[in-house]
């Protein structure tokens, strides 16, 4: 895998006939993906309260398809999978400074297992839906560091259907969050991070997601790019430094209190997209790289300059 900074400034506004402007020819807001899990409530908290969300068309979805939006040009910005932007790297280019990832462990990306791993390999393992990284990240680990080779079969993501149809479950987001605090110590089960299992066989972070604009809008709208990049920026850095505020506002409409979710924000999630994770990318990227991973190992993936 290799990394390029875009620099192109194309685009420009097209002279308007004369008489009176058309609804259509007004300028759209560009549209923008979030996820709508809590792992990305601080970037939606950020750009209310900094009034960066009116100059926004906010698409909120699963991370599945908001990849799958952003890939069919559906969306205009927005956060892609690690594994979608590899397979859609021609069209997308990557907003430095800013991912979903972890330097550890992350919380909400998880196998719960009634077995101990090692015990899985032809066994059947039932995969949330809701992200292809998560799943692909899982079966590398259980293949290559665990050495099992189980039986994947895909299942909403809901822990107690999952275990019925499996003894062990990749599973991600508030409901990864809601049974590693809750339903596996009641029920006995082993719970396993993902990013932690990562950085221990690399010692490296690990993306679960960056955020990308479709590189035809790059080169059309150089400046609305620019300016939701910085409103990105601007939102996860306001969230940070009032994290106690957004917390606490959270846990009034969420099962998890203020104090958890300040760890999950500060300690487990990695926002930022520096050296480091993209040599995590890099390493993903040359371990899954193949024949049929929809990718060559020298993708190259192309990179906005920072701001």
């Amino acid at each position: 895998m290799s990394v390029e900074t875009d620099g192109q400034q194309h685009g420009g506004l097209t002279g308007l006939s004369s008489g009176a402007i058309a609804a259509s020819t007004l300028p759209r807001r560009p549209r923008v993906g979030h996820i709508g899990f809590l792992n990305c409530f601080p970037l939606l908290s950020g750009l209310a309260r900094t009034g960066s969300l009116l100059d926004l068309e906010l698409i909120k979805d699963t991370p599945g398809n908001l990849s799958d939006a952003l890939a069919r040009g559906e969306l205009d910005i927005g956060p892609v999978s690690l594994l979608e932007l590899l397979k859609n790297a021609e069209d997308l280019v990557v907003l430095p400074d800013i991912a979903v990832g972890s330097d550890g462990p992350v919380m909400s990306c998880l196998i719960v297992s009634r077995l101990p791993l090692s015990q899985l390999d032809k066994l059947p393992v039932a995969l949330g839906s809701t992200s292809r990284t998560s799943v692909r990240l899982a079966e590398l680990l259980l293949s290559d560091l665990i050495g099992v080779e189980p039986e994947y079969f895909f299942c909403p993501p809901d822990l107690a259907v999952m275990l019925e149809e499996a003894p062990a479950a990749v599973i991600i987001g508030d409901t990864a969050l809601q049974a590693a605090l809750y339903e596996a110590p009641r029920l006995g089960l082993e719970v396993h991070d993902l990013g932690q299992m990562w950085h221990d066989w690399t010692g490296l972070p690990f993306v679960f997601a960056v955020f990308a604009v479709r590189r035809e809008f790059a080169e059309r709208e150089p400046e609305a790019v620019r300016r939701v990049h910085a409103y990105l920026l601007e939102a996860r850095d306001f969230s940070l430094a009032n994290v106690d505020q957004v917390c606490e506002q959270a846990a009034r409409w969420e099962v998890f209190d203020a104090a958890t979710l300040k760890r999950y924000y500060t300690v487990a999630l990695d926002f930022t997209l520096g050296a480091r994770q993209l040599a995590g990318i890099a390493e993903f990227t040359r371990r899954i790289a193949g024949p049929h991973s929809g990718f060559p190992p020298q993708v190259q993936l192309r990179m906005l300059p920072r701001l």
